[in-house]
């Protein structure tokens, strides 16, 4: 059987759940704010939006997630970026036509007090993502990771931690063109525990000659470590295994 070529990355698209757990793509509603001014698109990471120095949820609505890898800053004023799940479309009444109105993506700046977001929140879930090759100057800015071009992976790469490559998305078909990417710079590959998805496998169907270009991950629990005196630097990893305290530290 000729599987189709994967030419871009698509986001994160829930397949499973870890262990073999039954599976059934099931969803969470989650708020979005009238007139939030950023587009989400089908695949891409969400997380609750927080108080930059108290981390406590402002009004339980979600953005999305615009970190790949570090949120960081003193003592008590910290920005983790943990993803709460994946957003797989919304609901909205449309503020022109008064109507109902369901939606692959997210349109940026919709006015409407009932937008709510289908997110696939269980941390246990398995997301199969396209490995694509990282393009950010880690010397500049280790913070973001991007790029669109679809990498190869060897079997290696099961177990091993990568960092989200954050892409703005397809607005004519309202897919995400998130992927995850690895991390060569040797300032920051001795970090990998700290980064946010687990490669639990690779897909077959889709590899070439060169290796796989689609595989198999997790959301990691999230970690932080000292990035200079009075500081830390905390890694993503999914919102529901982090403990909530403003300074905590998780090993």
């Amino acid at each position: 059987m000729t599987y189709p070529t994967v030419s871009k990355p698509y986001g994160f698209r829930p397949i499973n759940l870890i262990g073999g757990q039954p599976y059934a793509g099931s969803t969470r509603m989650f708020k979005i704010a009238s007139g939030y001014n950023t587009n989400i698109f089908y695949g891409d990471p969400v997380k609750i939006l927080r108080d930059s120095n108290s981390m406590l949820p402002i009004d339980g609505t979600i953005v999305v997630q615009d970190k790949s890898w570090f949120g960081a800053g003193a003592t008590n004023q910290i920005s983790p970026p943990y993803t709460i799940g994946v957003f797989m479309g919304c609901s909205y009444t449309n503020p022109y036509t008064k109507q109902k109105t369901f939606s692959q993506y997210y349109p940026a700046g919709v006015v409407a007090d009932d937008i709510q977001a289908y997110v696939v929140d269980d941390p246990d879930a398995l997301f199969k993502v396209v490995f694509v090759t990282n393009q950010p100057n880690y010397y500049d800015d280790p913070f973001t990771a991007n790029g669109t071009t679809p990498a190869y992976a060897n079997p290696y790469y099961v177990g091993r931690n990568l960092v989200v490559a954050v892409n703005p998305g397809d607005i004519t078909t309202g897919n995400s063109l998130y992927g995850v990417a690895d991390v060569t710079n040797p300032l920051f590959i001795v970090q990998q525990p700290f980064m946010p998805v687990r490669v639990v496998d690779v897909v077959p169907e889709t590899a070439t000659s060169a290796g796989f270009v689609e595989l198999i991950v997790k959301w990691n629990m999230p970690g932080a470590h000292a990035a200079g005196e009075g500081s830390q630097q905390w890694g993503g990893g999914h919102e529901y295994y982090w403990p909530g305290s403003t300074g905590s530290i998780i090993l």
